[in-house]
């Protein structure tokens, strides 16, 4: 707690003094190399991918580039953006496994030689366009504690994961490993118990038949605590390192980390101005507080109130109400928070700000091109390796 205080007294400090238009994110560069280097710490025998697509802003990526991060990228442009930051093309892993053949040259010819895979049109173009890549398999694996999870949309099943391997390797590729994905914002650590289990019988069958898998990309998924307490890195490191000494006890594969939220969120602050403050009849015990941020310019993740993000005002410690949260657009669905039961001062007034805490991750990059006219979120770096 006492890091994120001081990551927040950087980023206030930086909007006290230039002032800039709401709504704004902010992000704390330093915080960011800490968080990787603590994720690193924990897991000292994986190598660490930063998936680009939590936050994409360049300083984010050339900090990371500079102190010798690899890249989780899923389209050209991600590739595109690594490359002029500074990241080397082995740095990167083409992580998506929906992309088209002509990506996929694209990438190769970029340099790019690691690949994620799960269907087999996909493998014939790898083998095809991209020879002899280091090429990964993923798998299908349940997630019920994710609270946005990937649903059936990616991976496949343990036994058709054996039989493209098979085949990836006939057809000149390296088939290096496996990789699963526990869904975003995982909150039970055991996710990854089942997927190393699981990834344990497919690198064993494939033994079998003479395919030696060597590396296991764990994926994302590591949380980050909104306004209810998330396990933490360690833990969830402690549960990792146990589950692959249960189930690769002779010769344990190497390991891949696919973070992006538990690098960047609590790197980043949102402040938000609001904008009007009312009741909708005499009898409400409930004020409705617009801000000039909603779902579509910043927010995406209150989709159905899924992330609840920790919120702060100048006016904390008066009296406080139930309030229900909306953004500025003329849609019905920019409410934010209507069921989670929070609470804002009774004293807050129009043109007050509203900090909303932990938002370095999924805002910037979820907003919208410029739905209702609304412009996307302007981010704003910070720290020592920024300059500021």
């Amino acid at each position: 707690m006492a890091k994120q205080d001081a990551t927040l007294a950087r980023i206030r400090r930086f909007l006290d003094t230039n002032r800039p238009p709401t709504p704004c994110l902010v992000v704390d560069l330093d915080t960011v190399l800490a968080r990787y280097h603590e994720v690193r710490g924990r897991l000292p025998g994986g190598t660490v991918y930063y998936a680009v697509k939590a936050n994409p802003a360049p300083e984010v990526i050339r900090v990371l580039a500079e102190t010798g991060a690899q890249f989780d990228v899923a389209s050209t442009g991600e590739i595109d953006l690594c490359l002029a930051q500074g990241a080397k093309p082995e740095a990167l892993s083409y992580g998506n496994t929906v992309k088209k053949a002509s990506d996929i040259a694209y990438a190769y010819d970029r340099g790019v030689r690691r690949f994620s895979f799960d269907a087999e049109s996909d493998l014939d173009n790898l083998a095809r366009y991209a020879p002899r890549a280091s090429v990964y398999c993923r798998l299908l694996v349940e997630a019920p504690a994710s609270t946005t999870p990937f649903g059936r949309k990616f991976g496949c099943t343990p036994r058709i994961a054996v039989e493209l391997l098979r085949r990836g390797a006939e057809a000149g590729l390296d088939a290096a490993g496996l990789c699963f994905h526990v869904g975003s914002q995982q909150l039970n650590q055991e996710a990854w118990r089942a997927g190393i289990a699981q990834s344990s019988e497919v690198f064993t069958e494939l033994a079998r038949h003479g395919v030696r898998l060597r590396s296991l990309n764990l994926g994302g998924g590591f949380p980050t605590s909104y306004t209810t307490e998330a396990p933490g890195v360690t833990s969830i490191a402690g549960t990792i390192t146990d589950a692959v000494a249960e189930h690769f006890p002779a010769a344990p594969p190497e390991l891949l980390l696919e973070p992006g939220r538990a690098l960047v969120a609590e790197a980043g602050m949102i402040r938000s101005e609001v904008v009007v403050v009312s009741k909708k009849s005499t009898t409400d015990t409930t004020r409705w507080v617009y801000l000039d941020i909603g779902r579509y310019n910043g927010l995406a993740e209150t989709e159905g109130e899924a992330i609840t993000y920790r919120l702060s005002s100048d006016r904390d410690g008066d009296p406080d109400g139930p309030v229900i949260i909306a953004g500025p657009s003329c849609d019905g669905d920019d409410v934010l928070y209507q069921n989670s039961g929070y609470r804002l001062p009774l004293t807050l007034r129009v043109g007050d700000y509203l900090d909303i805490l932990a938002t370095g991750a999924y805002t910037a990059s979820y907003s919208s091109v410029c739905f209702n006219g609304f412009p996307p979120l302007p981010t704003y770096c910070i720290g020592e390796m920024a300059g500021g």
